[in-house]
């Protein structure tokens, strides 16, 4: 009787799956964590999004919360005003960054080092010691920073939290002026790995400066912009310290942002299906964002 003959492949498999088995041991606590603090939820929340939960019961609701976020006129004023602050904080923010980074690129690294660390260091403050200090500068009266120095060209006080037509575009110019340390950071690292016989061979065809930056710069750091664009859209559309700090959403609505009327929705009103098919759609919408930018921005370069 002849022996079953072992496939010449098998040994060779079993030889892999036992090497890379410490791998795969190590990958599942990070991975139980992951299940547990983010999948889980997630599932949750897309279940609870068709559920009228209270403290009492749990009773399905179906496409109820769906119809009622479709006639609520606050969920979208709140995401106007998510899409206003993400569509001028971003871009501008980034080109910010770009222009700061060129300046800073030739200097010598001991000069880079000191604007580096000069730019980054407002990030390493905690989110709500810097809300508070804009909140002193924002102040109404004469002893806020911003009133005060009109009051030095003899102009009137202005309400920039507490009036409809500022206040929104007030949290907009705190984001532009002390947000853009990091991404400073980024692209200056990105800089650094452009090879400079690149813009040696531009200098010797003639180019100039701005022509450098075109041609060789914008283009080989497009993979750290793309990095930018994607995780500053995830973090505008998820503004929430700020509003919670400065203006609680007011005056009327206008500062209300689509995290934070979820927030109000779920842990103010205890309205936990309506707050998680707000979540949802906010999920999709950044999902959709940020397949966009990936579409638009992801392309490959070779140097």
């Amino acid at each position: 009787m002849k022996s079953a003959q072992i496939p010449p492949k098998l040994p060779i498999l079993l030889r892999s799956i036992k090497k890379s088995l410490w791998i795969y041991l190590v990958l599942i606590p990070p991975f139980t964590l992951l299940m547990i603090f983010t999948l889980i939820p997630i599932a949750k929340s897309f279940l609870l999004s068709f559920q009228n939960w209270s403290f009492h019961s749990i009773t399905w609701t179906g496409l109820e919360n769906f119809f009622r976020l479709v006639n609520d006129p606050v969920f979208f004023k709140a995401l106007q005003n998510t899409f206003i602050y993400t569509i001028v904080v971003v871009p501008v923010g980034i080109a910010i960054a770009l222009a700061l980074a060129e300046l800073i690129r030739p200097q010598p690294p001991a000069v880079q080092t000191f604007f580096k660390s000069a730019f980054y260091l407002p990030a390493v403050v905690a989110a709500v010691v810097l809300v508070l200090v804009w909140r002193w500068i924002f102040n109404a009266n004469n002893f806020g920073l911003l009133n005060y120095l009109l009051s030095l060209f003899n102009q009137g006080s202005v309400l920039w939290l507490q009036d409809s037509k500022h206040a929104l575009a007030s949290l907009i110019a705190m984001s532009l002026v002390g947000g853009q340390g990091g991404s400073v950071v980024f692209i200056l690292a990105a800089m650094g790995g452009i090879p400079v016989h690149l813009y040696e061979s531009a200098r010797l065809d003639g180019s100039t400066r701005i022509k450098e930056f075109w041609f060789i710069t914008l283009p080989l750091i497009t993979p750290t912009l793309l990095y930018l664009s994607v995780m500053g859209t995830i973090g505008s559309f998820q503004l929430f310290t700020s509003i919670y700090l400065l203006t609680n959403g007011g005056p009327n609505y206008a500062t209300t942002t689509s995290v934070f009327y979820i927030y109000k929705t779920g842990f103010q009103d205890f309205e936990f299906g309506y707050a998680s098919i707000q979540a949802v759609v906010l999920f999709l919408i950044i999902m959709g964002f940020s397949a966009l930018l990936f579409r638009t921005l992801s392309e490959d370069f070779e140097y």
